[in-house]
């Protein structure tokens, strides 16, 4: 029962008690054995004889009667009235008595209601201002807001997850120690105290988890790790002790901590000491972790994106004692996400899920969710009666390089600055045979600031690249900056963000993949692991000599001068070819696939 209902009917019991009250006094009223009469009345009884005897306060006169009267009354009270004043009316044989104002409900409300008002202002206002900041109630301060899923409310079972079949491999061995934890201590073992799910966002992390506690149909705790972290000091422990003590009562159970690096983030030696709240949450955590027996049916889930910044302590065995990537999917394992989301989508007999997995490479779990979801408004959005594979061509589009703007214009000379820029990107990587194949280019701007755009999509998927083919990506990045030279004899700002990959790509190839043989096989960058693929600031502090720096700066120039010159070659030989191309593109805005390979068809290549 909530709260305000508990409010609610403490509110009725009051009602109902005043009004059983006010119900006795007046039957007490009726049914006593004292006479409530004028006073009038009472003097012409004075007169008569018939008082005993009485008592006089300020405002009544009370008395015995000699003999009970007719209906059983032996005592009488009365109000006063002034004599002069009683006497006057006596004369014009008139009834009276005295009136006393009853004050008691409006003493009752001039003390209650000030006590009542602020007693609920409390209640409404400022009560839900607090909750609304996550503090919540004193009593409640240290209570776990974790939410507690059964079976019934996942919904998720291993069915609905696809493309991590190596994951889902090793949670399976968890499914099955949560319906049998017998038969896995007949020889001795014991489950793992802690599974840590790592990977990039939107491969499926979360996803997973909750299919686990469907498949094995066991309570699920899943808290966040932010949640744990107050402004408090000892509230974020107190709710760690809360949530494993609720875990151990309903046991078999699995805990699940999202976002795990909120809550277990190194410390640091530079810090004043061990006071800081999110630090005491961490060694409650730790410690609780240390003190489960995992032979009780007690699994910890967590899940994160930066398992670099994770405090060792809590990676090491006994705690966290298996690690599980969530990576993005392959190929194969795209065509298995998509098949789950095509699911209740009307999709025409073109839309093959091969297809469009050769579409995304790259595309997480959360992306080809998003992607059919656009694909299906687009078919919507222009009345169509079923998705189709144009429609997924336009939404990958629209995910890549952003929405349409149709109403940006361009003065002529800029139109055709861009036209002979993507034909640059364009020739060049389709001369170059080592390169992706060219999709699509266009010169409708799109997204924050391409004026342009030209889609290559990759044949299959590579783990592995050369160093030609590396050059050659590069190549393609400058073809843009290339043809803008040949054709105009000047340069433009539209190669900025093509030069700063292009420059990227050529240090790592100095300095993180050893390709260059004057530097010799050395790492001279050594980046920890990034899902998230955050940009690195320019300037970094790095642990080598100011002479090796300027060997490396002069090593990424050589790669880029090179792979510029190349283009340039590669657009001198066929500039008749960008020419017609770039008129063809002036002309339609759009070239596909097909209408590319038509317009090169004498094109030389490399």
């Amino acid at each position: 029962m909530s709260s305000e209902r508990k409010h609610q009917f403490n509110g009725l019991y009051f009602i109902f008690a005043v009004m059983t009250i006010v119900l006795f006094q007046e039957w007490w009223t009726k049914n006593s054995e004292t006479d409530f009469i004028p006073y009038s009345q009472f003097e012409q009884q004075l007169e008569q004889g018939l008082i005993n005897s009485v008592g006089i306060d300020e405002q009544r006169i009370s008395g015995v009667y000699k003999n009970p009267t007719g209906e059983g009354k032996t005592h009488f009270v009365t109000t006063r009235v002034e004599p002069e004043f009683a006497q006057q009316l006596s004369r014009h044989d008139i009834e009276y008595q005295g009136v006393i104002k009853n004050t008691f409900f409006s003493d009752l409300l001039s003390w209650i209601f000030p006590i009542l008002f602020v007693f609920g202002l409390w209640l409404f206002v400022f009560r839900r201002l607090i909750d609304r900041q996550g503090m919540g109630g004193f009593m409640t301060v240290g209570k776990s807001k974790a939410k507690v899923y059964m079976e019934r409310a996942t919904n998720v079972s291993f069915d609905d997850v696809a493309g991590v079949d190596e994951a889902k491999t090793e949670l399976q061995e968890l499914v099955d120690f949560l319906k049998n934890p017998k038969d896995y201590g007949r020889l001795g073992a014991h489950i793992p105290k802690g599974v840590l799910l790592v990977g990039p966002p939107g491969t499926g992390k979360t996803l997973l988890a909750r299919a686990l506690a469907g498949e094995a149909g066991v309570p699920f705790f899943s808290i966040s790790g932010s949640e744990f972290v107050e402004m408090f000091v000892g509230v974020g422990a107190a709710r760690v002790r809360d949530l494993f003590d609720q875990a151990r009562k309903t046991a078999p159970a699995i805990i699940f901590i999202d976002e795990l690096d909120a809550l277990g983030r190194a410390r640091s030696a530079m810090s004043p000491g061990g006071h800081d709240e999110r630090e005491q949450t961490l060694h409650q955590l730790l410690t609780e972790v240390d003190g489960f027996d995992p032979s009780h049916g007690l699994v910890l889930l967590a899940a994160t994106n930066r398992p670099e910044i994770l405090d060792p302590a809590l990676l090491r065995a006994g705690r966290f004692d298996r690690q599980v990537l969530v990576d993005r999917p392959d190929k194969i394992g795209r065509c298995q996400i998509l098949e789950v989301h095509f699911r209740g989508k009307t999709l025409s007999p073109d839309v093959k899920a091969e297809q469009v997995a050769a579409l995304t490479t790259g595309f997480t779990g959360a992306d080809l969710a998003n992607l059919v979801n656009e694909a299906a408004l687009l078919a919507t959005r222009r009345g169509g009666k079923m998705v189709t594979m144009e429609d997924f061509n336009l939404a990958v589009e629209r995910i890549v390089t952003g929405l349409e703007k149709k109403n940006r214009l361009l003065n002529q000379h800029e139109r055709e600055v861009v036209a002979h820029h993507e034909m640059g990107h364009t020739l060049v990587a389709l001369s170059l045979k080592g390169s992706d194949p060219v999709h699509k280019v266009s010169i409708i701007p799109r997204g924050v600031g391409a004026l342009g755009y030209t889609i290559q999509r990759p044949t299959e998927d590579r783990f592995l690249m050369s160093t030609k083919e590396l050059t050659d990506k590069i190549s393609v990045l400058l073809g843009g900056r290339a043809a803008e030279e040949l054709v105009f004899e000047e340069i433009s700002t539209g190669a900025a963000d093509d030069i700063a990959k292009a420059t990227d790509i050529a240090r790592s190839m100095v300095s993180r993949y050893g390709m260059n043989t004057e530097l010799g096989y050395v790492a001279y960058d050594n980046d920890r692991p990034n899902f998230l693929e955050t940009i690195h600031p320019a300037s970094r502090s790095h642990d080598y000599s100011e002479e090796t720096a300027r060997e490396i700066d002069l090593a990424v120039r050589q790669i880029i001068q090179q792979s510029l010159e190349t283009s340039r070659q590669i657009l001198r030989k066929n500039r008749a070819v960008l020419d017609l191309c770039a008129r063809e593109l002036l002309k339609q805005e759009t070239l596909d696939e097909l209408k590319l390979k038509e317009l090169t068809s004498d094109l030389q290549t490399v």
